[in-house]
């Protein structure tokens, strides 16, 4: 598929990446605001077409006193307005097949989670909505098996699928990113690397998922250099404080600096 196919995607021309980048969770309006609001004006300033992404619930927590958001229909209302105020298209989880009929109504991109890509029903029901499908790679799934899923995709009538690497269990509690796995992917579907997910130290005794944000950098570096297609990061003004997956994400104010380094990579690979 095209990017162009997306509503109010921008900067197609620029022959750049693309870029998912927001919070894990919708937490509030002013958070989604205040973080749309600059990763706008960056993506705009560097000719990166950008699609805002949050989460409107977390179905998969550790434990039971996670957090999982603020309302369904709250969070997705909030994703509309990130929409309509800065005119970027927008990305969702979807975990049930129901969600699929209502995160449709009010974003562009349904994401399928990585431990719930071979849910045959669930991928189908995304496709059918007519919305992109981004296919979260499973932590444990080789590159070639994501070809399934992408014709699952393609045989509910749809050719609008993205596969995003999030890395790959690595032991119990770390993850790793195969590169070799990139231009396999993107034989199958325009292929994304998940930055801060494939920085996950998952499993820790206390319940909660623990990050290396500090390797953030060597990682898309590295995809950009494999000719990933596009970027997922997560990002927050308060990681510290962020109310899901704050121990991988960037810090907001880390942004700029890094998608001008990588611009600036990219730029260089396609000059070769």
């Amino acid at each position: 598929m095209n990017l162009q196919d997306i509503p109010k995607i921008k900067h197609t021309h620029a022959n750049n990446f693309f870029l998912l980048c927001g919070p894990c969770a919708i937490e509030s309006e002013d958070m989604a605001f205040r973080i749309a609001e600059r990763v706008v004006s960056i993506t705009n300033k560097l000719e990166i077409p950008y699609v805002f992404k949050g989460s409107f619930k977390k179905a998969n927590r550790s434990r039971i006193d996670s957090f999982t958001g603020i309302g369904n229909e709250k969070a997705l209302e909030i994703l509309a307005k990130v929409s309509e105020k800065f005119d970027v298209p927008t990305v969702t989880d979807i975990h049930e097949t129901n969600d699929a009929i209502l995160a449709a109504q009010y974003v562009d991109v349904l994401q399928i989670p990585a431990f719930l890509v071979r849910q045959t029903d669930l991928v189908v029901a995304a496709a059918k909505t007519g919305k992109v499908v981004n296919l979260k790679k499973g932590q444990f799934m080789s590159p070639e098996a994501m070809k399934h899923a992408v014709q699952k995709v393609k045989d509910a009538g749809s050719d609008k699928a993205w596969i995003t690497d999030r890395g790959t269990m690595f032991g119990y509690q770390d993850m790793i990113v195969d590169f070799r796995g990139i231009p396999t992917m993107r034989k199958f579907a325009p292929t994304v690397l998940d930055v801060t997910h494939s920085l996950q130290q998952p499993n820790q005794s206390a319940g909660v998922t623990g990050g290396r944000p500090d390797m953030i950098e060597t990682i898309a570096r590295a995809g950009i250099v494999n000719n990933v297609d596009g970027l997922f990061i997560e990002t927050h003004f308060d990681p510290a404080n962020a109310k899901s997956d704050g121990a991988n994400m960037l810090h907001l104010g880390n942004l700029e600096g890094l998608l001008t380094n990588l611009v600036a990579i990219r730029k260089t690979i396609n000059s070769l």
